[in-house]
């Protein structure tokens, strides 16, 4: 039976995270315009040989635009690590990875970083990656919604005589490559919905679909989770259809969001992998609330989340709990520092004892339009009554939700965010923050979430400092559900973001220039 692969990435949130077709190996495909599709959609016909050789399917949104900066669809955007490559990859451990680097500096002061570009990385076109592509791709993503919200301290970014690409700074960075794992187009193509990449395969659409053809003259070589000459690409028409033929025809792989409230188990023997996705569920207080402002019972409140309830009851074992603000995953997170912080229900009812709170009202806001998040906020409420207080609910829906967070009357709220791959947390405590709502800005913690970007070593003392003063109450971090007939991959390691990640063999240490 022909093996099949279906990606489905939905997002629950309003920030989701694309379409169609771009280019074909040079050797058997002669592109036409900007895009290396005509729109005829005449790929070249596979042969009987190539045909015995097709083993897997992937779908995807035809209509939709293929461009990294400009897309917001995931069942498109799953793709993305067979089609393109950035200078750098990130692991499912955010361990960095040079791709399209190959050297770098960063001056003493951590303000500036330049970058140089592999000379023997092309696009699959054949034409050389250069400088003015890097530079044309950064500046994209500084003004993508997709990417924007990682840059924020970025200055600019800049062309240098050496032919080096410059990022400068408004603030020292220690770990600036781990954001540089966005796509490089070529320049001339980054507004097209259809641009070609660097990466091992590149796309054609058809009238019915699409398909991946496999380069030839792929530039640099890596052992991939999927290697085959043809990928054949299936439209997609609705998560329904998507689902209907995993289950009950051949389709042999689909990519789901488990912190979705229309995600549902599927009912068929399957291989299962989680895909990390940075999505942070957390509590927040506001400073003047009658009972959380008092600091003990603010700070006590993370001993009140049984955490490991919520992800194995809401969450389905697809999320991971989390007792400081940064992924588990991550190297930022101490499990030494975390351990403080764990479940212990009578700490909390000794802290609301001590503040004399016991039978106290406070209101939770949560966005009504997120019926899991709405359920699992119904269970915390749970979890603080058992502690002593009583909790009133306040759920706009999702149009509502960010306009009552900011004038809303409540005492504190569940909050959802992507954080970006370095755990920055300084827009929760910036005074202009784009996170620091109910009056969460705070001089001393912004100054330590600054010292952490500069020094990954100082993340200990910013995340002691926010749990000790309740500023933030982690729960989880969300991860996506990849599911495969069995047998049908011999190996996955998805990362955030990059669903077929793979690695190339460099080392951060072959490319940094002291």
């Amino acid at each position: 039976m022909k093996k099949t692969i279906v990606l489905l990435l939905t997002l629950a949130l309003s920030l989701s995270f694309f379409g169609c077709g771009a280019a074909q190996d040079p050797e058997n495909y002669v592109p036409t315009g900007d895009a290396l599709d005509d729109g005829s959609g005449n790929a070249p016909a596979l042969s009987a040989a190539d045909q015995a050789q097709q083993e897997l399917t992937l779908i995807f949104y035809r209509n939709e635009s293929m461009n990294p900066y400009l897309c917001s669809n995931f069942t498109n955007r799953a793709l993305f690590s067979l089609l393109y490559q950035g200078l750098f990859s990130v692991d499912s451990a955010y361990r960095v990875e040079p791709v399209l680097c190959s050297r770098y500096s960063c001056s003493e002061d951590q303000y500036r970083y330049t970058f140089y570009v592999d000379e023997r990385a092309t696009f699959s076109d054949g034409s050389p990656v250069t400088a003015e592509d890097v530079a044309a791709s950064l500046n994209a993503a500084l003004e993508s919604d997709i990417y924007r919200g990682r840059f924020f301290y970025v200055q600019s970014v800049e062309l240098e005589e050496d032919g080096g690409v410059s990022v400068y700074l408004y603030h020292a960075y220690e770990d600036l490559p781990l954001l540089l794992d966005v796509p490089i187009l070529k320049a001339s193509q980054i507004s097209s919905d259809r641009p070609m990449g660097t990466g091992p395969y590149s796309l054609v659409s058809t009238i019915t679909g699409g398909r991946l053809v496999r380069r030839s003259n792929w530039w640099c070589q890596a052992e991939l989770p999927v290697d085959l000459p043809y990928i054949t690409l299936v439209e997609a028409t609705s998560n329904t259809q998507i689902r209907d033929e995993f289950e009950y025809r051949d389709l042999d792989l689909v990519c789901a969001d488990p912190g979705s409230g229309l995600y549902a188990d599927f009912r068929c023997d399957y291989e299962l992998w989680d895909c990390e996705n940075g999505y942070f569920l957390y509590l927040a207080c506001k400073p003047d609330s009658k009972v959380f402002s008092y600091d003990g019972v603010r700070a006590a409140l993370t001993y009140a989340i049984d955490r490991d309830y919520l992800v194995e009851t809401y969450y389905r074992g697809h999320a991971r709990s989390a007792c400081l603000p940064a992924s588990p995953q991550s190297p930022y997170y101490n499990t030494a520092l975390a351990n403080r912080y764990r479940y212990d229900p009578d700490r909390f009812s000794a802290a609301v004892a001590a503040a004399g709170m016991q039978g106290a009202t406070v209101t939770m806001l949560v966005n009504g339009g997120d019926s899991l998040r709405l359920q699992a906020a119904k269970e915390i409420g749970k979890m603080l009554e058992a502690g002593g207080l009583q909790v009133k609910f306040l759920t706009p829906d999702a149009a509502a939700f960010e306009e009552t967070l900011l004038y809303g009357e409540y005492d504190f709220y569940l909050g959802m965010t992507q954080l970006s791959p370095n755990m920055d947390l300084s827009q929760f405590f910036y005074i202009w923050g784009s996170l620091s709502y109910g009056g969460l800005d705070d001089d001393t913690l912004y100054a330590l979430s600054l010292e952490a970007l500069a020094n990954s070593g100082n993340y200990y003392n910013l995340h002691r400092q926010v749990m000790d003063t309740g500023a933030i109450c982690p729960i989880l971090f969300r991860s996506y559900a990849i599911y495969a007939t069995r047998g049908s991959l011999k190996s996955l390691n998805p990362a955030r973001d990059a669903i077929f990640y793979y690695s190339i063999g460099k080392s951060m240490d072959d490319v940094l220039v002291e």
